[in-house]
């Protein structure tokens, strides 16, 4: 995915991904934890372990936690206690993506920053708090279970654009995955795709922050 050719002046908004963005994300740490709960090698709980229509309700709100981590209970095949699920659920926020503190500190002088993620009721209540010193940079903070939507469905898009009361075309964007970048650019935003912090550091020097 080719980026897209910046200049100073081109971004009235910065709009930022959570997940491997902001925040690093590593799954592998709530199978460790549920497969040490259930008695079992974290391979065979990855090997179950899907998202489906149950996750995807998750992140729009439409069940709430004790109905989804009911499904993994029942997709899993192992009988954890709400508690144990969370403790997993919740393990997979390692720390910010190194560098990136700095680079919002910066930017946030220049632009209003504001974040765009997909998550769900549980991780909510949890990241905020956990992250607070460097969530704090965002001026609004739009997540999937709470406005209803998701990416990379059109509406989401449309829905935060509107929000943030400026043209799509004035908003960067950044996020990792590929899939949620093309359906930004889909509806006119201008996407970054990152892979590293240094994306992140190379977009706004070329936008002069």
């Amino acid at each position: 995915m080719d980026p897209p050719l910046l200049t100073p002046g081109d971004a009235d908004v910065l709009l930022f991904d959570l997940g491997r963005v902001v925040l690093d994300i590593d799954f592998n740490k709530a199978l460790t934890c549920w497969a040490g709960h259930a008695g079992c090698a974290p391979a065979e709980i990855a090997a179950r372990f899907v998202r489906e229509e149950s996750y995807r309700h998750h992140e729009v709100g439409k069940i709430d936690d004790a109905a989804y981590f009911e499904s993994l209970r029942q997709s899993l095949g192992i009988r954890l206690s709400d508690g144990q699920l969370l403790e997993g659920w919740n393990a997979i926020f390692v720390g910010e993506m190194p560098g990136i503190a700095a680079l919002l500190a910066r930017a946030a002088k220049r632009l209003p920053l504001y974040a765009f993620s997909n998550t769900n009721n549980a991780h909510v209540e949890y990241f905020p708090v956990a992250y607070a010193d460097v969530l704090g940079h965002f001026r609004e903070m739009f997540l999937s279970s709470a406005i209803g939507l998701r990416k990379p469905d059109a509406d989401a898009y449309d829905h935060v654009v509107k929000a943030i009361g400026v043209p799509a075309s004035r908003i960067v964007f950044f996020d990792d995955l590929a899939d949620n970048i093309e359906g930004a650019r889909a509806r006119g935003l201008i996407g970054i795709h990152v892979r590293s912090t240094d994306d992140v550091a190379k977009a706004l020097a070329e936008l002069g922050i």
